[in-house]
């Protein structure tokens, strides 16, 4: 991904981001290890970073009902992906795109039928709230001459999916080529939103719930849903689960209760 002049200055924090996301998430993987994985545990989910409000609802919604509450652990995709591959003991996974559940089933690392798709979402490009520039999107032409001049802050758009969404939206559009210069890398969506929360980057391009959920950003426009593949985030039992309360947690969330809470937070039930 080319750099940008926003590189240098964001270089240092990104890396020690990095590496605070990446202990966070092995201290959860490691607790769960620890205690040899037994019945009394509660599940280990491995949700998608643009799940954070939405699933943490969702884990104390099921507490609340009696449960042992899930432990949640929140990265890119991708991330998540590659630390199931490498034998994370966790019980279920949820992805923001089919791509790396089509994967994991292709590597037998799901239990077969437990993957559900149960949520949709939007993309869009957002500024900082208090940014007092007028940022012009209208006509497409517009949107063009505005990605040609600042830098716009995205997951990487290799392997992240809100980044590749992003980019297979640019595409589309014809914006690609003259955003590609000035795009500001981040390791996953949460990640690109708080480039813009902090004005590290003038524009963003997140999922609409991402922005719901900030009150440092306001969405100047929304992606048309043809620009790009269907958002979608499915979710399944992993075959290294021996949690009994992981199925039944699983079938929580894609119960009509359990999408209303993801609802709440601006996703869209499948």
């Amino acid at each position: 991904m080319p750099g940008t002049r926003f590189d240098a200055m964001c270089g240092r924090e990104t890396m020690w981001h990095r590496i605070a996301i990446a202990l966070a998430a092995l201290l959860a993987l490691g607790a769960v290890a620890g205690c040899g994985r037994d019945a009394a545990a509660p599940p280990l989910v491995l949700a998608a970073a643009s799940l954070q409000e939405s699933m943490t609802a969702a884990a104390d919604a099921w507490a609340a009902e009696g449960h042992a509450r899930p432990t949640v652990s929140f990265a890119a995709t991708s991330a998540l992906a590659r630390q199931i591959e490498a034998g994370a003991p966790a019980d279920l996974f949820v992805s923001a795109d089919e791509d790396w559940m089509d994967r994991m089933a292709q590597r037998k690392l799901i239990v077969p039928g437990s993957r559900e798709t149960f949520l949709g979402n939007a993309l869009v490009l957002v500024t900082a709230k208090d940014n007092p520039a007028t940022i012009a999107t209208e006509p497409i032409s517009a949107l063009r001459d505005t990605l040609a001049a600042q830098p716009v802050a995205m997951a990487d758009t290799r392997s992240v999916p809100a980044g590749k969404y992003g980019k297979a939206a640019l595409e589309k559009l014809g914006l690609w080529e003259v955003a590609r210069p000035h795009v500001v890398a981040a390791e996953n969506v949460r990640a690109a939103l708080a480039l813009v929360e902090r004005g590290a980057a003038p524009l963003g391009i997140v999922y609409a719930t991402d922005a719901r959920a900030s009150a440092k950003v306001r969405v100047v426009w929304t992606f048309p849903e043809t620009s790009h593949p269907p958002i979608s985030y499915p979710v399944a039992r992993l075959t290294t689960s021996t949690n009994p309360d992981a199925e039944r947690f699983r079938a929580f969330l894609v119960s009509d209760k359990g999408k209303a809470i993801f609802a709440r937070y601006g996703f869209v039930p499948r």
